[in-house]
């Protein structure tokens, strides 16, 4: 994104949002855990920052989200908060965090707004969490939903699978859509669905969709930002555009420190703070009763 660009962009509120579907501009949503990320991928044009329960896989190693807290995203969505100025930042509500009373669903969704600074909160499911996001809703909180493939479904629906491949099935996700429409949902992440019933849910739905393998007709698209940067060693989903290599640029940036490191190379002199020097101003070798004068230049975040 060109720096004129990124000058002329303004919040991305759930109005702002909603308005883009209606005039057909695109919304790119990535995944974020950190400030840094949130800066730079805000600095690229992000739109919205998911606080995903991704984070279970990408950043803490398991296998599934599901192991993922409450506690766990709200923690990381204070980091993004902190750093995001622009886009808008939805937290995503872990498994059994709101599938269960919509009482509960509620408080737990408040402490996403109240202590992880998110705009938003994501609830995985249709007709069966309705209610929930129905009852979050009626509180102020924006919601956005997510259907077809819900990784926190996944012993259900025997692994990751692409849902709605039958037109049986496909008529289930388009109610699944519905609903979460009707419950109050600003918006839907379609995920895992044919690229044709996406773009009929996109047709018959007011609120914006946000497809991840799930075709072009949907208004807008999300991706997991270690996905979308190459920072997975081995992972490559089929539906996955890696626009970058950062493992392997990791991986070469690192060899070079280390060897440098063991050659003795580095630091070079340019990267020490000079000698100590007497009260009088000459240099001396260090030894007692002699100080460092004046605090030495670019260390740290004042340089």
């Amino acid at each position: 994104m060109k720096a004129t660009d990124r000058a002329r962009r303004r919040q991305a509120t759930v109005p702002r949002l909603r308005a883009m579907k209606s005039r057909g501009e695109k919304i790119v949503m990535v995944t974020a855990y950190d400030a840094t990320f949130a800066q730079m991928l805000e600095d690229g044009g992000a739109d919205m920052l998911l606080v995903g329960d991704s984070l279970g896989m990408v950043v803490q190693g398991l296998d599934t989200t599901l192991p993922v807290t409450v506690d766990e995203v709200i923690y990381h969505c204070r980091a993004v908060s902190r750093a995001a100025r622009l886009a808008h930042v939805v937290g995503d509500m872990p498994f059994m965090s709101f599938q269960g009373d919509p009482r509960e669903a509620l408080r737990n969704a408040g402490r996403f707004l109240k202590e992880g600074g998110a705009h938003s909160v994501k609830l995985e499911g249709g007709r069966a969490v309705a209610d929930s996001i129905a009852l979050i809703v009626s509180a102020g909180i924006p919601v956005v939903g997510h259907i077809g493939l819900t990784p926190q479904s996944v012993h259900a629906m025997g692994g990751f699978r692409v849902q709605g491949k039958t037109q049986a099935a496909a008529e289930l996700v388009l109610e699944d859509a519905l609903a979460v429409e009707a419950a109050g949902a600003f918006a839907v992440v379609l995920e895992g669905i044919p690229s044709d019933l996406a773009a009929t849910i996109t047709e018959t739905l007011s609120i914006p969709t946000i497809g991840i393998g799930a075709g072009a007709a949907c208004d807008g698209q999300v991706l997991v930002s270690y996905d979308l940067l190459g920072l997975t060693r081995n992972l490559r989903p089929k539906f996955v555009k890696r626009y970058a290599e950062f493992y392997q640029d990791g991986v070469d940036a690192t060899a070079a420190f280390a060897d440098e490191v063991r050659q003795g190379a580095f630091p070079a002199p340019e990267h020490g703070f000079g000698t100590v020097k007497k009260d009088g101003g000459e240099t001396a070798a260090p030894e007692r009763g002699l100080r460092v004068v004046g605090r030495a230049s670019g260390y740290g975040p004042e340089a």
